[in-house]
C-alpha cells in the first residue's frame, strides 16, 4: 500500500511540474543578432536594418545571455519577443526561484552604459544594430524584470540597462530612451518600487519609501508562486518613443547588465514587432490634461513627412476624402487619424491623435459714460466699474486687463496699468478687455469711452416716490417710481447705479433716491426716502448702549402712536413720534427680562404689530 501511495505522489508532483512549466515563457537562446532584430522589427519596410550584433555570456558552456522567447500565459502581457540578460537566457523561463544568480568576474561589463548611468557594470549583454527610418519617431514595448526586486536590494541595489541611440558616426554621446516616462530618470529597481519593509540583520524593522510606484508591475516571489518568468519583480509595460529625422541613419545599442557584482541578474524583455517607425502626432489635446486647443481657434496636425507620400485622414472613423496632404487643419474636436502610404518602400504607418476644445469664453462689449463739464472732451473713468458687466459676472474668468488697441491685447503689450484712473484720448475712444479662463485661453471685448455734454430736458427723470416695505428685517425693499421718456439707471447712494429701480434687503435709516439717463448727462431731482424698521431687542443697563427701545426716524412721520404690552396684553406704555423711546419700566419699576409686543399706528391708518425681547 505504501508503494502505491508512492506512485500517485510521484506522479501528481510531476503532472504539477508539468503544469508550472506549461505556464512560463519559453526561452530559445540559438538566434542570431539578426534574427533578434528581424523579431523586433517583423521585417518592416517602414525600418532598413543593417550591422547587426550581439554579445554576451562567453563563459557558460552552450548558453548565450540572449534569446527570444514566447508565452501563452495569461500572466505575462507579452506573446513573443526578444530577452537580454545578465545569466544564461534560460534561466528567465519561470518560475521564480530564488538564487544568488550566476555569471563571471571574467564577463566585462559596458563602457557606455557605464557612462550613461554612472555605474561600474559587469556582465554585459549588448544587441545592436544600424536602422533608417522613414517616418518621424521609433517607439518600443518593453519590460524590466530583475532578482534585485526582493529583501531591500530596491532600496540600495540595482543592475543597469539602457536603450542608447544616436546619429551613425556621430561624435556626441548615447541618448538613452529607457527613462520613466516624461522625464530623464533611468528605468531601474532603485527608481521603480512600491514602499519596502524589511528587517536588517540586527532585526530592526526599517522602510524606504516608493519610487514611481505607478509603474511597478508586480512581484513574483510570494510562496507557491507561479510566475512566467524567473525574476522576482518586474515592471509594467512601458512605451519609448523619441522622435528621428526620416530618411537618417541611427545607430541604437540594448544593454543589460549587473552592477558590480554578478550576483541578483536582471533582464529586458522587448515585444516582438514593437521595435517600428512610427508617425509622431504629438499628445493627446485633452481637457484633462489641460492643453485642449482654445474655443475657436485651429490646430494643426502635421506628419512632418514628405508630400510625394499617399495621405488618408480620419475624423472620428470617417475618411475625409478631400484630405491627401501631410498636414490636417481641425476645427472641431474629435479623434482624428492619419494613414501613410510611404514610397517607394510601400510600408504603411498610421497614428491618432483626440483633440478636445475649451468651453467658449462669452464677453460683452460695453460703453462707459462721462459728462463733459469742461467741454476738453477728456474724463478721468474707472475702468473697473466694466469688469462685471464684460465678463457676464462670470467669476471662474480671469480679471479683465484693457490695452488701447488690438495689436496690444493680442501680444500682451503695454497693459493700462492704473484702470481706475484712466483719462480717455479721444472722445468715444474704444478700449480692448482682455479675460482668460483657466485654460489660459483668452478672448476679447471692446470697451467704448463716452463724452457728453447734452442735456436734453425731455429725457431727464422724474422721481414721483418711492414705495417702501419696511418693517421686515433683512427683506426690506424700496421700489423708486419714476416718469420719463429716457433710458434710466437708478441709485439710492449715489455712487452705484443698476437697471432695476427695485432694491432689495436694505436695513432701516435715511436714504436719497437717484434716477440718470443713460446716455447723456441730466440727472434727476433728488428725492429723500426713509426705511422704518424697529429693534428686536434692546438693554437697559446704563451702559449708553440700547438703553431704551425706539423706532428710529419715526419722528418724520408725525401722528404716529405706538402703543406696547406685556405678554398678557396688559398696557404698559403709550407715545407719539414725537416722543418715542421705552426704558423698560411701568410706574417706575423695572420690568424682567421677557419678550414685549408693540402697536403702531400711523396717521393714515397704516398699522403695524410685533415683538421684541427686553435683556437684562
Amino acid at each position: 500500500m505504501k508503494v502505491a501511495r508512492t506512485i500517485i505522489l510521484c506522479l501528481f508532483l510531476h503532472h504539477f511540474s508539468l503544469q508550472l512549466r506549461a505556464q512560463s515563457i519559453t526561452i530559445d537562446d540559438t538566434k542570431n543578432a539578426a534574427e533578434l532584430v528581424n523579431l523586433l522589427t517583423q521585417n518592416s519596410s517602414c525600418l532598413q536594418i543593417a550591422n547587426e550584433s550581439v554579445s554576451g555570456d562567453t563563459f557558460t558552456s552552450g548558453k548565450n545571455s540572449y534569446g527570444t522567447f514566447s508565452n501563452s500565459s495569461a500572466n505575462f502581457p507579452f506573446q513573443s519577443g526578444i530577452v537580454l540578460s545578465s545569466w544564461s537566457s534560460t534561466q528567465s523561463a519561470g518560475p521564480f526561484v530564488r538564487t544568488p544568480g550566476e555569471g563571471s568576474d571574467s564577463w566585462l561589463g559596458d563602457t557606455d552604459l557605464d557612462q550613461t548611468l554612472n555605474i561600474n557594470s559587469v556582465n554585459a549583454t549588448v544587441l545592436e544594430f544600424d536602422f533608417t527610418p522613414q517616418t518621424n519617431a521609433i517607439s518600443f514595448n518593453y519590460l524590466f524584470a530583475s532578482n534585485e526586486y526582493q529583501d531591500d536590494y530596491p532600496c540600495r541595489f540595482s543592475d543597469g540597462f539602457a536603450f542608447l541611440i544616436k546619429e551613425k558616426n556621430s561624435t556626441n554621446p548615447y541618448r538613452n530612451l529607457a527613462v520613466i516616462p516624461n522625464s530623464t530618470t533611468p528605468v531601474s529597481s532603485t527608481n521603480i518600487h512600491p514602499a519596502i519593509a524589511f528587517v536588517d540583520p540586527f532585526g530592526n524593522v526599517k522602510s524606504c519609501t516608493a519610487s514611481n510606484a505607478s509603474f511597478f508591475g508586480q512581484f513574483n516571489n510570494t510562496p507557491n508562486n507561479s510566475s512566467p518568468i524567473n525574476y522576482a519583480g518586474q515592471t509594467k509595460v512601458l512605451n519609448s518613443r523619441t522622435n528621428v529625422i526620416p530618411g537618417t541613419t541611427y545607430h541604437i545599442k540594448l544593454v543589460v547588465a549587473d552592477d558590480r557584482n554578478p550576483l541578483y541578474d536582471s533582464a529586458i524583455f522587448i515585444e516582438a514587432a514593437s521595435f517600428n517607425s512610427v508617425i509622431d502626432l504629438g499628445a493627446d489635446k485633452l481637457l484633462a490634461t489641460n492643453n485642449a486647443i482654445c474655443f475657436g481657434e485651429n490646430y494643426i496636425i502635421d506628419t512632418q513627412l514628405s508630400a510625394t507620400f499617399n495621405y488618408k485622414w480620419y475624423k472620428d472613423g470617417v475618411l475625409l476624402t478631400t484630405e491627401t496632404n501631410p498636414s490636417y487643419t481641425v476645427t472641431a474636436p474629435g479623434t482624428y487619424k492619419v494613414e501613410v502610404t510611404l514610397t517607394p518602400s510601400g510600408c504603411v504607418s498610421s497614428n491618432e491623435i483626440k483633440i478636445e476644445y475649451t468651453p467658449e469664453i462669452v464677453l460683452n462689449d460695453y460703453t462707459l459714460m462721462h459728462c463733459d463739464f469742461d467741454g476738453d472732451g477728456k474724463e478721468v473713468f474707472d475702468l473697473s466699474q466694466a469688469d462685471d458687466f464684460i465678463k457676464n459676472n462670470d467669476t471662474t474668468l480671469s480679471n479683465v486687463i484693457y490695452y488701447e488697441n488690438s495689436s496690444d491685447a493680442q501680444s500682451d503689450s503695454n497693459p493700462i496699468l492704473n484702470p481706475s484712473n484712466y483719462i480717455n484720448q479721444s472722445p468715444n475712444q474704444t478700449l480692448i478687455a482682455k479675460v482668460t479662463n483657466s485654460y489660459n485661453c483668452a478672448n476679447y471685448a471692446k470697451l467704448t469711452l463716452k463724452i457728453s455734454n447734452d442735456n436734453i430736458p425731455n429725457q431727464t427723470a422724474i422721481i414721483t416716490g418711492v414705495q417702501t416695505h419696511d418693517f421686515d428685517g433683512n427683506n426690506n425693499t424700496a421700489v423708486i417710481e419714476y416718469s420719463g421718456s429716457g433710458n434710466y439707471e437708478f441709485s439710492i447712494d449715489g455712487d452705484f447705479y443698476q437697471d432695476n429701480p427695485e432694491f432689495f434687503n436694505l436695513s432701516a435709516g435715511s436714504y436719497t433716491a437717484y434716477a440718470r439717463d443713460k446716455n447723456d448727462c441730466s440727472e434727476s431731482i433728488l428725492f429723500p426716502f426713509i426705511i422704518l424698521d424697529y429693534p428686536r431687542f434692546f438693554t437697559p443697563n446704563s451702559d449708553g448702549f440700547n438703553d431704551t427701545w425706539t423706532i428710529k426716524n419715526l419722528n418724520t412721520l408725525p401722528q404716529a402712536t405706538i402703543a406696547i404690552f406685556d405678554r398678557y396684553g396688559k398696557l404698559l406704555k403709550q407715545f407719539n413720534s414725537s416722543n418715542l423711546n421705552w426704558n423698560g419700566t411701568f410706574n417706575g419699576h423695572l420690568l424682567p427680562a421677557d419678550d414685549y409686543w408693540f402697536y403702531l399706528i400711523f396717521e393714515d391708518g397704516k398699522n403695524i404689530k410685533g415683538h421684541f425681547s427686553l435683556k437684562r
